[in-house]
């Protein structure tokens, strides 16, 4: 069952958060066959990251937790709040799965 990730940066960490890109990166490509999507939140105006989101194909809430805990972001305190929620795909890719 699919879980939705989303992150929240803390504010004054945009540098914290380009320190560790390379490493978060890396960690999301070796991670790319449970990822159904993932990506930054961004500002109205495209220039600044707020947070993230993931969409995250695992069996249970703990593999969830513990892949946002492994995620280099989170290892370097970017992160101000974490909430992660069960998700039901009912479209992607503009397939229905109803």
């Amino acid at each position: 069952m699919p879980y939705l990730i989303e992150t929240y940066d803390r504010p004054g960490h945009a540098q914290t958060r380009a320190d560790h890109r390379p490493a978060h990166i890396a960690y999301l490509d070796a991670n790319k066959a449970s990822l159904l999507a993932c990506g930054a939140k961004l500002s109205d105006d495209g220039a600044a990251a707020l947070g993230g989101v993931y969409l995250l194909d695992v069996e249970t809430r703990a593999a969830a937790e513990a892949f946002i805990a492994a995620d280099p972001f989170t290892r370097a305190g970017l992160f101000e709040r974490v909430e992660i929620t069960r998700w039901r795909k009912a479209y992607l890719d503009g397939r229905s799965y109803l």
